[in-house]
């Protein structure tokens, strides 16, 4: 769904994907779905929400970085621990996203430039 943004030269445009995604760390599979959220955005990378359900969230720690955006709210940032390593802020999430962005609450969005692999039907998404 598209929904206007107060800069109307900004647009953002959340799709219910079918695409198996799958990101991984330490060789263990942190998250595996074929139900991630689809956010385009102008001027940045298209990027995967996936459903906190097929998270490992055992493996996802809280940490205090937070930063927000007029588009979506407040963002909450997770590091990934796999034995020794830490990923530190990995990924995030927006736990009370802006009302006209509530279809990406309960969910997470990891950098592809911070895990080991982040695959999208078998191949590998632009580090970004």
């Amino acid at each position: 769904m598209t929904i206007p943004t107060p800069d109307t030269a900004h647009r953002i445009e959340v799709r219910p994907g079918d695409q198996a995604v799958r990101i991984e760390i330490g060789g263990e599979v942190i998250a595996e779905s074929h139900r991630a959220l689809i956010l385009e955005e102008t001027r940045c990378p298209i990027r995967f929400y996936v459903p906190k359900a097929d998270v490992r969230m055992e493996r996802l720690e809280r940490t205090a970085t937070h930063t927000h955006c007029p588009y979506k709210g407040d963002a909450t940032y997770w590091s990934v621990r796999v034995g020794d390593r830490v990923v530190r802020d990995a990924a995030w999430s927006y736990e009370e996203p802006l009302p006209e962005r509530k279809d990406i609450r309960g969910h997470l969005c990891f950098y592809a430039s911070r895990v080991d692999a982040f695959l999208v039907d078998g191949e590998p998404l632009a580090r970004a």
